[in-house]
């Protein structure tokens, strides 16, 4: 399949979708020509789902940069917490520069059905992401109790709160799993940015990128729709963002 038959379907959902690979790309191409640093002075961590479809989807060209560190469990919540942030925060090499790619999955078949994909090796398809689908079924059933989090089954719990707390929102939308994809990033999003604000970094730079990463059919790779690139210069104490500038 052509790329731009695979982008006229993702798009369906998220306009301005990329390939992860294109992001990649563009990415380290800004890193090189506005930070300028090589991909070895760079630390990367991402928080997105433990599926192993990400971990097959992954961009070769990320494996440039050091790491990965993992910070994320279930659609990508960075249950590392600030145990994580610090540990990954004292790994970085002097002079250079912490990157972090977070944000929830979604699935988008080849055939345009959002919350599924074709996985490797399989003829049928599955739920994409698994545990948004089922934090879903339950906020649909009214089964979420809140403030019910377990040890047993704590990230699920976790995410089940989440969305409990957007629970119209959710439910009187046109696509709910689309939905609560977008209620998932947001609060990861802020976690991701309480966590920065809340760890001592010892570099010049952070990165950071949210993104919905889109899954699709085996054949079809993976796509990424960014919604914060900013950079953060610790030497100067500023922020800019450069989405509209340089979109992923």
């Amino acid at each position: 399949m052509k790329k731009r038959e695979k982008l006229a379907i993702i798009p369906q959902f998220y306009p301005g979708a990329s390939t992860t690979i294109d992001s990649v790309n563009h990415l380290i191409d800004f890193i090189e020509n506005e930070l300028d640093l090589e991909t070895n002075k760079v630390m990367m961590a991402d928080s997105i789902c433990s599926d192993d479809v990400n971990s097959i989807q992954y961009p070769s060209r990320a494996l440039e940069f050091l790491g990965p560190f993992k910070m994320g469990g279930l659609d990508g919540f960075p249950f590392t917490g600030l145990t994580g942030m610090a540990a990954f925060a004292s790994h970085v090499p002097d002079d250079g520069a912490i990157f972090i790619y977070y944000g929830p999955h979604i699935g988008v078949s080849k055939a345009g059905k959002i919350g599924e994909i074709t996985r490797k090796g399989q003829n049928h398809v599955s739920g994409c992401c698994g545990a948004a689908k089922a934090g879903l079924n339950k906020l649909i059933a009214d089964t979420i109790v809140e403030g019910n989090v377990t040890d047993m089954d704590y990230q699920m719990n976790s995410i089940e709160q989440i969305l409990l707390k957007e629970k119209d929102r959710i439910l009187l939308s046109k696509e709910p799993l689309f939905e609560a994809t977008e209620v998932i990033y947001e609060a990861i999003d802020k976690r991701i940015n309480d966590l920065v604000a809340n760890t001592n970094f010892k570099c010049n730079w952070i990165v950071l990128v949210g993104a919905i990463l889109i899954n699709s059919d085996a054949d079809m790779g993976s796509f990424t729709k960014t919604k914060r690139f900013d950079v953060i210069d610790l030497g100067a104490k500023t922020r800019k963002d450069y989405l509209k500038a340089y979109i992923l």
